[in-house]
């Protein structure tokens, strides 16, 4: 089993795509990289932490590798802006994996060099140390899942997700009819 920390954005885009990949195993909303210890989603979103929005993703590397992981990770949000996804603006926003290894850092360069041949912009994420993960609360957890009518959904996560399911349709776990 293989755990990756990313920072896309709002995590809940990100979580929703990764709950419905063949070989996770568990993904986890949070906050990392900042100085703050346990943060709340309201200290996070006033930009004063120095957290950011991620998703602590644990998968087995026998059914997927973690370049497929890191490659959705680069179509699931916009990696060329700096410390904005769309509406949401701060550094608690930014695009950014977090590297608890060697390992990690060098499959997250690799997968850079991979996505900057698919933007026409340059690639502006960072790579940062993982340090302490704290789980956001209960409500960030499946927030897709549980709220897929909420404005936010509509309009924001339901375009990258269909995005998403098309580009990477081998690895997407069927959906229930």
């Amino acid at each position: 089993m293989r755990t990756l920390v990313l920072g896309g954005g709002c995590f809940w885009c990100l979580d929703a795509l990764y709950r419905e990949v063949r070989g996770v195993t568990e993904v986890t909303s949070g906050y990392t990289g900042g100085r703050t210890p346990h943060p709340t989603y309201e200290s996070v979103c006033s930009g004063r932490t120095g957290h950011a929005e991620a998703v602590r993703v644990s998968f087995d590397e026998s059914v997927i590798p973690a370049s497929v992981i890191l490659d959705m990770f680069f179509a699931m949000h916009d990696p060329t802006t700096l410390n904005r996804q769309g509406y949401d603006v701060g550094t608690q926003y930014r695009s950014a994996v977090f590297a608890a290894s060697e390992r990690d850092a060098g499959d997250f360069e690799a997968a850079r060099e991979r996505a900057a041949r698919l933007w026409d912009d340059p690639i502006v994420t960072a790579l940062e140390p993982l340090g302490e993960f704290f789980e956001a609360e209960p409500i960030h957890q499946n927030y897709y899942a549980e709220f897929p009518d909420a404005g936010y959904c509509q309009v924001i996560v339901n375009p990258k997700l269909s995005k998403a399911r098309r580009a990477f349709e081998d690895w997407i776990r069927p959906q229930p009819a």
